[in-house]
Parts: C-alpha cells; structure tokens; sequence
C-alpha cells in the first residue's frame, strides 16, 4: 500500500498518510465538519481502516517470519481537517440521512454500526486527535478509540457533547452500548446520554472522557497524539492487541450487533398511545 491515499479517488473525502513506518493518521476533510454521511463512511472512512490495516499487517507478519523484535508496530491516528481548528466530527449528516426511506432500518445497522465495531476492536491503537468540536456521532467514533487527545479550548471554543436529546433524536443501542464500555461513572453518562452537555476541555479531561488536553492548534495536537501513539506502538508487535480489545468489549460489541430495531420519537409515541 502506497501512502498518502485519498479516498474515495474522486472527490476525496479523507487522506491517510503514513508520517513513519509505524504511524498512520487518516484526516477527515468531509466538508468542514466533517460530517459522517453514509457515502463518507462507505466510500472512505471503512476503506481507509482497512487499508491501514493491511499494510500494518504486512510489515507485522514480514516482521514476524524474520523474528524482527523491532517490527509490527503500528499505532492510527484520526484527526479532523488539518487546515481548521474548529471541528473533529460535527456528527451525523442527519438531515440527508434521514431522507432516505431506509434510515430507520438500514442506516444504522449497516452502515454506522459496522465502522463503531470495526474501530472498537481495530488490531492496533488508536488515538483521536480532537481538534475542535466532536459532536454526537463524532463524539462517538472518538470513544471508540482508545485514547483520546484534544485540543484546551483556549484559542478556540471546543466541546464534547451528544446532543441528541436536544433535537429529539433516541440513541441507537450502538450509542449507549459504546458510552457504558467507555465511561464508567453513573453521573458522567447521565450528563452525556439525558443532558446533552457540552464538556469544555478540562471538564472532559476531568471525567475521563480524553485522555490529554493540548494548547495550540491542530498540529500541536497531532504532534501530541503522535507522540501517544508512537509511545504504545510496540504493543501491537504480538499480534493480540485486538483480540484482547475484542474480549474487553465484547459485552458492547454484541449489544451493537443485535441493533436492528428502529428506535425514534414517532415510534415510542405510537406504542405508548396503543398502550395507554
């Protein structure tokens, strides 16, 4: 595999770059915000973890059939649009997706769900370097990997919030299966989940919810999410790195692969009225 790769080929959506044998970083530049659109997902984000993937995986095994103990490292970063300080992910493109007369009962299941399973148990680390605001499903593609970096917020307002219950939007089980694996306390998932609050940087730092706070731009956080990642990156060397992932989250990794009912307002409504 050859890097830099812009994906998809035409009208490119994201750019994976390899800034050391053993570090990749996939750049979402979907617009600003980089909202996770069904043809961002499909045409880019799940083609670029696999063709990180592959190529980690053929050093490894080249590494492995040499028994070189230096090789089969690899660590992913995934970072908002490096020309802005402003976002991460901006969540869901919800309005598009909604117009599709299978939202209710595709987008989720086939399309969201798959990319939140792939990289909760992607075979090598990963660390999001947040760059500005992460919103709802960007929020959560950021949970889903395994450490956290963000932006302090001095320069620019930054925030970690899933707002859905501000618009009306009922969680896929996805979404809460994913919080319950990665935030542990009681009050932190009543904030995030009923309250949709918005956590400025040393709040979500506080909570657990990242894992370092950088002042500067976005470089300045690739630089420290490079620096995480090349500090764990011989932990994949052994090969079970995401064998271990899948065992650790194996209760939520089930609960995203029996997501297949629609969940929304309308739904819950018209039950409660045939109850009631």
């Amino acid at each position: 595999m050859i890097f830099p790769l812009q994906l998809p080929s035409k009208n490119p959506l994201l750019t994976v770059t390899q800034p050391t044998p053993s570090i990749w970083i996939i750049e979402m530049h979907n617009g600003e915000d980089s909202r996770l659109s069904e043809a961002f997902i499909e045409e880019a984000l799940k083609p670029a973890l696999d063709a990180v993937e592959s190529s980690w995986r053929q050093a490894w095994r080249a590494a492995s059939a040499a028994k070189d103990k230096e090789g089969g490292k690899g660590a992913l970063i995934i970072v908002g649009k490096r020309s802005q300080d402003k976002f991460f992910s901006n969540g869901l493109d919800y309005d598009n997706a909604r117009k599709s007369p299978h939202f209710h009962t595709n987008f989720f299941p086939l399309v969201v769900n798959p990319l939140l399973s792939r990289l909760l148990a992607f075979p090598i680390p990963t660390v999001a370097a947040i760059n500005g605001h992460c919103f709802a499903a960007g929020m959560m593609l950021a949970l889903c990997c395994d450490y956290r970096v963000m932006t302090d917020g001095s320069k620019r307002n930054a925030w970690m919030c899933m707002n859905e219950i501000h618009f009306g939007a009922a969680w896929p089980l996805s979404f809460a299966a994913v919080l319950r694996a990665k935030v542990y306390d009681a009050r932190t998932q009543r904030k995030v989940a009923l309250e949709g609050h918005r956590f400025a940087p040393p709040e979500a730092l506080q909570t657990g919810l990242v894992d370092h706070i950088v002042n500067g731009n976005t470089e300045a956080v690739i630089a420290k999410a490079q620096d995480v990642a090349e500090s764990i990156s011989s932990l994949p060397r052994s090969g079970a790195w995401g064998l271990i992932k899948h065992d650790v989250y194996r209760d939520a990794l089930e609960a995203i692969g029996r997501d297949v009912l629609p969940r929304n307002v309308a739904s819950d409504d018209a039950a409660a009225k045939a109850r009631l």
